[in-house]
């Protein structure tokens, strides 16, 4: 794998979004225009059953690595444009073969999802054929309550295990799209190096997650599509972040000694 070398505990979570808004409201129309697309690109493919696992991977992630491409160009003062946002399809394989691993969470929690509702509804369907026989309807009441309250246990029990995995599926797999697309080479390689640049910069994800997380509350508080108008803040933010962990902008790949981490605005860069 190439040497490309990164920073450990160097992301400015506030930094990134402040940076990111100064960044994406010059060219705001058409960063709005391209997360907009991707945004309901990633809404209307999950709502195809079945085939939505297979076009997040084929479709979507293609379009959030063009949005990083974008945003890492117009941090290097390079001319951006529309068509830029479909960049990542010229990295197709990598780039998808990142997106199906960091859909995993999403898709295991997709099929246990419609094992719980098919469970749900196997249970109305026995308790129905209940009716117009006293007997066993009153001996199944108690069976179907019990039935009832250990599927909202383990429901309850699959969220939040989804909800930690995720939040690991997140720091591991942050940097990988970005490094796909900014250096030559393959998925493996830039989901082990996210992984490790990640976890090495644990804390600044978290609370770069969390500061995200409250700009796409407030904008769903605007009337619920105020989200779509603080999404292209929130990818612009990580590709900062990204930039801040891997800081060299126009140096070659192989190269030693990586500039620091404040030269992009990373205020607790503590080394390699």
């Amino acid at each position: 794998m190439t040497n490309i070398q990164f920073y450990k505990g160097s992301i400015d979570a506030p930094g990134c979004i402040s940076n990111a808004w100064n960044l994406v409201k010059v060219n705001y129309g058409l960063y709005f225009g391209i997360c907009l697309v991707a945004t309901l690109t990633m809404i209307i493919l999950s709502c195809i059953p079945c085939l939505n696992i297979l076009l997040i991977g084929l479709v979507n992630a293609p379009l959030i690595a063009g949005i990083y491409f974008v945003v890492l160009r117009d941090m290097r003062g390079e001319p951006i444009d529309f068509g830029m946002m479909f960049k990542g399809y010229e990295k197709f394989v990598p780039v998808m073969i990142v997106g199906f691993v960091q859909a995993v969470p999403s898709i295991i929690f997709t099929i246990l999802q419609y094992v719980l509702d098919l469970t749900r509804v196997a249970t109305q369907i026995l308790g129905s054929q209940g009716i117009g026989s006293g007997e066993f309807y009153q001996s199944s009441g108690g069976t179907e309550l019990a039935i009832a309250g250990g599927l909202l246990v383990v429901y309850l029990l699959v969220i939040v295990a989804y909800f930690v995995i995720a939040i690991a599926w997140y720091i591991t797999f942050a940097f990988a799209l970005p490094l796909v697309m900014e250096h030559d080479i393959n998925a493996i390689d830039a989901m082990k190096l996210s992984a490790k640049a990640g976890w090495g910069n644990f804390g600044g994800l978290i609370f770069l997650a969390f500061l995200g997380g409250l700009i796409a509350f407030v904008g769903v508080l605007a009337i619920c599509f105020g989200v779509f108008f603080v999404i292209p803040i929130i990818y612009a933010a990580q590709a900062f972040a990204y930039r801040q962990v891997f800081p060299s902008l126009n140096a070659p790949t192989t190269y030693n000694t990586p500039p620091p981490p404040n030269a992009y605005s990373g205020g607790y860069g503590q080394g390699i």
